[in-house]
């Protein structure tokens, strides 16, 4: 079967993003003063929580369940949340978080020979936005065929609620997709529905179970660049040409 969509997630894939996440969640904190502070050996704990307001209340459960009596529980996180989204997406519209190495060219390549773009992300579509309009301009919100955001499914990664969204927008099969992920939560939530995975590795997920992957690798690469392939038994950039050449006999 051909190669007919790329799936992203966001956070860890696009862009490395994860320590502004971290280091605006700690702002927002001080400004309520809870006196939390996550570092980031806690934070790549957390990061097996995914969704940040399900973070959120996975820490406090573990570390303040007084806190949990709190009246208005669900509104008070959600409103902490917004807080630290809203200034995240500051810094992110500033400029602050740069593509991967690599993800601008291949959406590039496939967005010239006809293969469709998609987004499943557990993050909010607020915070997709953003990164794009910063990084790619604000044309390339139209790149993309097919959303999965934080708001689509109330289930989030590893449950396949965001991929299976995005394959009915997509109206394509699972097995002419390729999702690119960087967490084993990811691999699992796309693999439960059934689309094969492309691993890139970041910082807070190096250390991940990433069986089951079709392939894993420290980025995408660009000329002259090639990433570190940890699995997989290839050599050079992830480019749109390798991945049809490869995409072919494992499906």
């Amino acid at each position: 079967m051909e190669l007919q969509a790329l799936i992203f997630d966001v956070d860890g894939t696009i862009a490395n993003t994860e320590e502004v996440h971290r280091e605006t969640f700690n702002e927002i904190f001080s400004k309520y003063g809870l006196g939390w502070h996550w570092d980031r050996p806690l934070y790549h704990r957390l990061l097996k929580v995914t969704g940040g307001k399900e973070r959120i209340r996975h820490y406090m459960e573990t570390t303040h369940p007084d806190m949990l009596s709190r009246p208005g529980l669900a509104d008070w996180i959600a409103e902490l949340h917004r807080e630290k989204t809203a200034l995240y997406n500051q810094r992110v519209l500033a400029g602050e978080i740069p593509l991967r190495a690599g993800v601008r060219r291949l959406m590039e390549e496939a967005r010239g020979l006809g293969v469709k773009l998609a987004i499943a992300t557990t993050t909010s579509r607020v915070n997709v936005e953003s990164l794009l309009i910063s990084a790619l301009g604000a044309d390339s919100l139209g790149w993309f065929s097919a959303w999965g955001t934080g708001e689509s499914s109330s289930q989030k990664k590893p449950h396949p609620g965001v991929y299976l969204k995005v394959l009915e927008e997509l109206n394509l099969p699972a097995q002419a997709c390729l999702a690119l992920e960087d967490s084993a939560n990811g691999l699992r939530s796309a693999a439960a529905a059934g689309i094969p995975v492309l691993i890139t590795v970041s910082p807070y997920t190096e250390e991940d179970d990433f069986s089951g992957a079709m392939a894993v690798t420290d980025g995408l690469g660009d000329p002259g660049q090639p990433p570190r392939w940890i699995q997989g038994g290839k050599s050079g950039m992830v480019s749109l040409a390798l991945l049809r050449e490869w995409f072919r006999p494992s499906t």
